[in-house]
């Protein structure tokens, strides 16, 4: 199962994620469940450290992903954040036997 925890700040902003697991749905490499997860979270890092230039804190290995925000989330970073968040959702929504989002 693949597993999102949401940082949220207490102005109820996102400040982060960490993904780990697999769906096992299919083989690795063969996994849709797992590349659109891998295909969101991995955009939305790209989106805050290329395009927004933000400086965050991550740790990434195969089957995981953790970004923190270094500094205050803003609207930029929260525009970015939040659709991640509705993607994975539709997913969990469509796999919840692959996917447990943690809030």
């Amino acid at each position: 199962m693949i597993k999102v925890k949401i940082f949220f700040q207490p102005d109820g902003r996102i400040s982060g994620f960490d993904v780990s697991g697999h769906s096992g749905t299919a083989a690795e490499g063969e996994d849709i469940v797992c590349a659109g997860v891998s295909s969101l979270t991995d955009t939305a890092f790209l989106g805050i450290t290329e395009y927004l230039h933000r400086e965050v804190s991550y740790d990434a290995a195969s089957g995981k992903l953790r970004m923190e925000l270094k500094g205050s989330p803003d609207e930029q970073t929260e525009s970015i954040l939040q659709t991640m968040l509705l993607g994975l959702s539709a997913i969990a929504e469509a796999y919840p036997k692959a996917v447990r989002i943690l809030k």
